[in-house]
């Protein structure tokens, strides 16, 4: 029988990562970041669960395997953020949920049960959620669960396109409607929710009016180059105000330079340390749920969106940290 490898643990006895000056980073268990399942300990305070899922996608398929490539890209993180000066797995305990098993072939059937199965790790755990996807129809179930806890919250959206189309071939859940359907649901807060990194070609003119009726404020990418991340950081801030806020991460909103594995690739797009940079000026602020999503492994090479989104992860986590290390009390769930 195997041994159980050698993990860190913190002061305040979270078990951490595998221990890398005991066992080779390549080596060891394949959840991310090598941090213990949600079964190998006591309390769980975030989970890391997993939705390969990409039935909604309406250009390049792939984003089922998203959630092991991100896992498998996130092996050389480390204990401490310098950034915010923060341990992300010693303050709390990070778990790994694994991955739901959803159906890929009826895409209703698999929304609801990628909504029953969030629910029951956070009812099983007492856990928030940052979940790795998957395509972005997940975010939809992903934030009625979130609703049922904490009713109407903040949507901090980074993504190249808004994802509040209607309907895709009549379909009217797909991976570019969720927000439309959050809106018409009552899931987000009109008043606070706002997109990052929009940019290219749309259908048609009211589409960026349409948007606006459904409750979001966007900044461009073209934006994010003119005012810089700090500037970002203060609308996005101001718009936000003191809400609970769910953050929904497509990896397409960085520049296919920064990020080629994903299936809707846009040309002008962010860079990684502009997306790290506006997410840690978020500090402060009440995260109750995060998604990162669109992840597709076939596109990419030299791990480029894997070890992407493995540190949106890891920065998601920091702030998660930061939050518990203020003493800020979370918003209580209903």
């Amino acid at each position: 029988m195997a041994t159980p490898p050698p993990r860190t643990r913190s002061p305040e006895g979270n078990l951490g990562p595998v221990d890398a000056t005991q066992v080779p980073r390549f080596a060891g268990p394949g959840t991310f970041a090598r941090l213990p399942r949600v079964d190998e300990v006591d309390h769980v305070d975030v989970a890391v669960l997993g939705v390969p899922f990409d039935a909604g996608v309406s250009y390049r398929p792939g984003a089922r395997f998203g959630p092991g490539h991100i896992r498998a890209s996130s092996r050389l993180l480390r204990p401490y953020h310098p950034g915010l000066d923060v341990e992300p797995f010693g303050l709390q305990q990070v778990a790994d949920a694994g991955d739901l098993g959803v159906n890929p072939f009826d895409l209703d059937e698999a929304v609801a049960a990628i909504e029953a199965g969030a629910r029951a790790v956070v009812e099983a755990t007492g856990a928030r959620l940052v979940t790795l996807g998957g395509d972005h129809t997940i975010a939809l179930p992903l934030l009625r669960e979130v609703h049922a806890r904490h009713g109407p919250v903040a949507v901090l959206h980074f993504d190249a396109h808004l994802d509040t189309w209607d309907t895709y071939f009549g379909a009217p859940v797909t991976h570019g409607t969720p927000f439309r359907r959050a809106s018409e649901e009552g899931l987000l807060d009109r008043a606070a929710s706002c997109h990052v990194g929009i940019r290219g070609p749309l259908y048609r003119g009211l589409d960026l009016a349409e948007d606006r009726e459904l409750g979001f404020q966007a900044v461009s990418a073209d934006e994010v180059e003119t005012i810089g991340v700090a500037g970002v950081v203060e609308r996005v801030r101001a718009r936000l105000g003191d809400a609970p806020v769910y953050v929904s991460i497509d990896i397409d909103v960085l520049d296919p330079a920064h990020a080629p594995g994903t299936g809707t690739p846009e040309a002008g797009g962010l860079t990684s340390r502009e997306l790290l940079g506006i997410l840690r000026g978020l500090a402060g602020l009440d995260l109750v749920g995060a998604d990162v999503v669109e992840v597709a492994p076939a596109y990419d090479h030299a791990e480029l969106t894997g070890i992407a989104a493995a540190h949106v992860v890891y920065e998601l986590l920091a702030l998660l940290a930061d939050h518990r290390r203020r003493g800020l009390t979370p918003t209580r769930t209903r």
